[in-house]
């Protein structure tokens, strides 16, 4: 199924401004609360939407990312949908708790009323991967090692006695509006509701150890240098029974191929021809993305002329079809002659058929880059 257009869950235009969309996120997050509608499935998904929404439109690079390829440029992720996908509640309210403001005091409740302690999320890692074209042409798994911080076995803990297990702690201030009651992460647990009471040997001050692991990448067909996917919930762990994992974020370069170069969906192709297979024709066989293809060079075939190869080129990371193979066909002239070769040339210098006689058919190079682009 189609996932629904960022902007039109919020009620946005692609021009809005960070405050705009910030302000049309609250709203609906306040129109679509928990708390404010109990046992309501359809709220808490348009709940869930709009923070997904959010999620991405205020961000500069995720949102340029999106308007230039929309969801496609965040799937692949493994577990997720990329930037947003597959949001739950605690990520919402551990990421964008402050939005609400003191309306709903500070922490998220359950459906039956009722606060309950906001749930810690551990730090998001960040790795890069390289990939050839050839990868990049079939979308691959890359099995890639992260070490990253997780919760060390043994470790106990006990409810944190200055949140009284909230994760939050109450403040009241007295204002010209009179006194107003706003909630704030607990100092002493860091918002987990508790704190430990034994750890191993190893481990650090909030019961975590590094380890080793190895972490599968699912990357879709014709990312871009520059993209980012998302895997849930492999970055490091936070501490707390109660606390998620962060998450692996994956940034997308791009390996230099030696022959071909890419121009968005299209690859292009440069192939040398001596003089004499573009007088006589001939036919090459050109190693592609997808494999060998056997071409034709016609007769009298002119150094510039390029010819298209339908679909061998890169798919669209939104699934707008796949580019083409372009290849630029080059004549050699030999720069260094004997004295046969050198005579033979000298004859045919007033030979009508070696003249430049270029008919309608013969596009310039103008022409030619303008129906390449086209």
């Amino acid at each position: 199924m189609a996932k629904q257009d960022y902007y039109e869950i919020l009620g946005i235009s692609k021009s809005a401004s960070k405050a705009e969309i910030k302000k049309a996120y609250r709203k609906m997050a306040i129109k679509y609360h928990p708390d404010k509608n109990p046992g309501d499935t359809t709220a808490e998904e348009k709940f869930k939407l709009a923070a997904e929404a959010y999620e991405v439109l205020s961000d500069d690079n995720k949102k340029a990312r999106y308007d230039q390829y929309g969801h496609a440029a965040f799937e692949g992720g493994a577990g997720a949908g990329g930037f947003g996908g597959g949001m739950n509640m605690e990520d919402i309210f551990s990421q964008f708790g402050d939005i609400f403001g003191g309306g709903f005091g500070g922490g998220f409740s359950g459906f039956g009323g009722g606060q309950r302690q906001a749930r810690v999320k551990g730090s998001n890692m960040r790795i890069r991967v390289k990939l050839t074209l050839e990868e990049i042409a079939k979308g691959i798994e890359k099995k890639v090692k992260v070490r990253r911080k997780v919760q060390a076995d043994g470790v106990r803990y006990k409810t944190c006695e200055t949140c009284n297990g909230s994760g939050q702690v109450m403040r009241v201030t007295n204002t010209i509006l009179g006194r107003m009651q706003t909630a704030t992460t607990c100092n002493t647990c860091g918002g987990a509701g508790e704190v430990i009471s034994s750890k191993p040997n190893g481990a650090d001050a909030q019961g975590l150890i590094v380890k080793e692991e190895t972490v599968s990448i699912n990357i879709p067909a014709g990312v871009t240098e520059g993209v980012q996917l998302k895997v849930g919930g492999k970055g490091n762990d936070a501490p707390g029974k109660n606390s998620i994992s962060g998450d692996l974020l994956v940034l997308i370069e791009e390996i230099p191929h030696e022959k071909l170069k890419r121009e968005g969906t299209n690859i292009h192709y440069d192939l040398y021809i001596n003089f004499s297979e573009a007088v006589l024709g001939t036919s090459k066989e050109i190693e592609t993305l997808t494999g060998k293809v056997k071409i034709k060079i016609d007769t009298g075939t002119q150094s510039g002329k390029i010819l298209r190869l339908k679909g061998k080129g890169l798919p669209s990371i939104e699934s707008y079809g796949t580019g083409d193979f372009l290849i630029h066909i080059n004549v050699w002239t030999p720069q260094e002659l004997d004295k046969e070769q050198r005579s033979f040339f000298e004859n045919m210098l007033e030979n009508e058929n070696f003249s430049p006689n270029p008919n309608k058919s013969d596009k310039s190079f103008f022409e030619k880059v303008k129906d390449m682009f086209s």
